[in-house]
């Protein structure tokens, strides 16, 4: 049985890898570390895990005695967890501490960025993860198959809308039930933290692309997921370029693509990204769908902690989805 620590663990990240790993049949928890609320019990700040976690409580230190660690503190935070880890316990990072090339090394511990559709084999040999971020989650998963054909040859403009949760749990103005409701607003447009991420895996899959990512992110009125709809030209057909992504695909259990339209609900609760392919003329339209939480972050953490430990990596994933 894996033994896991999570650091971290008032948030929206952390109650969701709870749930999962509950369930987990190869995973335990541990402990879970709050420096906020050590000694409560954590089903009073997760309350839908009443009857389900018993009466464990927030710990202010994490158990010498485990296998892993999730770090969910947030960002600029993970760095400093570090000096209080073992150098023999794995660690998945949920911050975007480690995502970049010239920061993925730390006293000593080299971070392998955690996107298992594009680096799976390097995970299962890895005992650091970055696990990407959310948008980058499903914005790369629309391009990857492009890239590596070296497909991508002009501008990629994106439009993308996240919930509520993706700004995680501390108050803000825009995450306000008065202010979110009924409303729709956009904000770091083509400045979004995530298109580093994206540009640099971009880059090293595809060295001659040199054109510019414009992305519009969106706060949607909803609680939970992502939607991305971009668009770039393409000179092959569409035919084709299904047949490039369901190739590429085919072995990598939680993307699907579909014929269809695709809807938000598909996939939430679940670690399923799904992908829509239409032309317009001379130009490709992806239509990518996540849930921010799952496979944008907690789901995709356990997806590598699997194959870090060498488990089918479908384990303690096989989530459904709300359609309803």
């Amino acid at each position: 049985m894996i033994k896991i620590g999570i650091i971290g663990g008032t948030g929206f990240t952390a109650g969701e890898l709870i749930r999962l790993i509950i369930y987990h049949p190869k995973a335990s928890i541990k402990n879970v570390v709050s420096r906020s609320k050590p000694g409560k019990l954590i089903h009073c700040t997760h309350k839908d895990l009443l009857g389900e976690i018993g009466d464990v409580r927030y710990s202010d230190s994490l158990s010498k005695d485990i296998d892993i660690v999730f770090l969910c503190s947030g960002h600029g935070r993970s760095r400093k967890e570090l000096n209080n880890i073992s150098e023999t316990v794995k660690i998945i990072d949920l911050s975007q501490d480690f995502r970049l090339v010239n920061e993925s090394t730390f006293r000593q511990r080299k971070f392998i960025y955690g996107l298992p559709e594009l680096y799976k084999e390097i995970i299962s040999t890895s005992n650091n993860i970055a696990n990407p971020g959310c948008y980058a989650t499903a914005i790369l998963l629309s391009v990857i198959p492009l890239a590596k054909k070296g497909f991508l040859k002009k501008n990629i403009h994106i439009s993308a809308i996240t919930g509520s949760t993706g700004s995680g749990k501390e108050m803000t103005e825009t995450n306000q039930f008065s202010w979110r409701n009924n409303n729709i607003s956009t904000y770091k447009i083509f400045k979004h933290q995530h298109l580093h991420e994206i540009k640099q895996t971009i880059h090293q899959l595809q060295k001659s692309f040199s054109s510019d990512i414009y992305m519009i992110p969106y706060r949607g009125n909803f609680t939970r997921g992502i939607m991305v709809t971009l668009y770039t030209f393409s000179n092959v057909s569409l035919k084709e370029n299904k047949e490039i992504f369901e190739n590429y695909y085919q072995n990598h259990p939680f993307v699907e693509i579909s014929d269809q339209e695709i809807d938000l609900k598909q996939v939430i609760n679940t670690n399923k990204c799904i992908l829509h392919l239409f032309k317009e003329k001379d130009q490709l339209i992806i239509t990518s769908i996540i849930d921010n939480l799952i496979k944008g972050a907690s789901g995709q953490a356990i997806q590598n902690m699997n194959l870090m430990f060498n488990l089918d990596e479908k384990c303690g994933l096989k989530l459904k989805s709300i359609c309803f």
